[in-house]
C-alpha cells in the first residue's frame, strides 16, 4: 500500500500492483508535488501520468487541484489496480485509466496536457526513453511541464530539443528531472521569459 500525501484525498491509501512496479516513495512525491504546488502548475491542470503503476502520481495531482489526470499503463494487473483505486476514491470523471503502451498512446492521442509525469522502469533503454520524451513533448501545451523520475545511475535525462531542462535533484537512487516546453523563437531569439518550475 501507498498513500496520497495531501489535498482532498490526503491520507487515503492506494493499492499497489503485486509486482512489476516501483511506487514513488512518499519523500520523493512530497518533494515533486511541493515544487509543482509552489509553481502553481496543478490548479485546474490536465495531467498525464505515463507508466502509471499504482497511479500514485496522477491521483496525487488530482488530490492537489488538477482538473483531470489520464493514467496510462500497459500491464493488465496494474491497470486493474488503477481502476480499483479510482473507484475507491470515487474519482469519477476526474481520472481516466488507459490500458496501453506509452508510445502507441502518445502517437494515437491528439490531446495536449499541462503536466506530464513519467516514472518508467529504471532499466528502460536510454534511446527508448528519448523517443518517449520526444513524443510526450509534442503533447504539451505551451509552457507545459514534464517531470521524469529515473535512476540516478542513468545520468542526465535525454531531453529532446523541444524541451528545456529546468532542474534535476537526486534522492538516493532516484533522480527527478524537470523540463518545460521550449520557448518559441522570436525574431531569431527567445522570449527570455522565466517560469518557476
Amino acid at each position: 500500500m501507498t498513500r496520497i500525501i495531501a489535498g482532498r484525498w490526503g491520507g487515503r491509501r492506494l493499492a499497489v500492483p503485486p509486482r512489476g512496479t516501483r511506487p514513488t516513495t512518499d519523500r520523493v512525491r512530497e518533494a515533486v508535488f511541493s515544487r509543482l504546488d509552489h509553481g502553481d502548475h496543478l490548479r485546474g491542470a490536465r495531467v498525464l501520468d505515463l507508466f502509471a503503476g499504482s497511479g500514485a502520481l496522477g491521483f496525487e495531482a488530482v488530490s492537489r487541484g488538477a482538473a483531470h489526470a489520464t493514467l496510462v499503463e500497459a500491464d493488465a494487473r496494474a491497470t486493474a489496480v488503477l481502476r480499483s483505486n479510482a473507484r475507491d476514491l470515487a474519482a469519477g470523471s476526474s481520472v481516466t485509466v488507459v490500458k496501453e503502451r506509452v508510445r502507441p498512446f502518445l502517437a494515437r492521442e491528439g490531446e495536449a496536457w499541462d503536466v506530464i509525469l513519467l516514472d518508467p522502469p529504471y532499466d528502460i533503454p536510454r534511446a527508448e526513453l528519448a523517443q518517449v520524451l520526444m513524443a510526450a513533448a509534442a503533447r504539451l501545451v505551451p509552457a507545459g511541464l514534464v517531470v521524469l523520475e529515473w535512476s540516478t545511475r542513468a545520468g542526465d535525462a535525454p531531453w529532446p530539443e523541444s524541451l528545456d531542462a529546468v532542474a534535476s535533484k537526486a534522492y538516493g537512487e532516484t533522480a527527478i528531472h524537470y523540463a518545460r516546453a521550449a520557448a518559441p523563437e522570436l525574431d531569431g531569439g527567445t522570449d527570455g521569459g522565466s517560469v518557476d518550475a
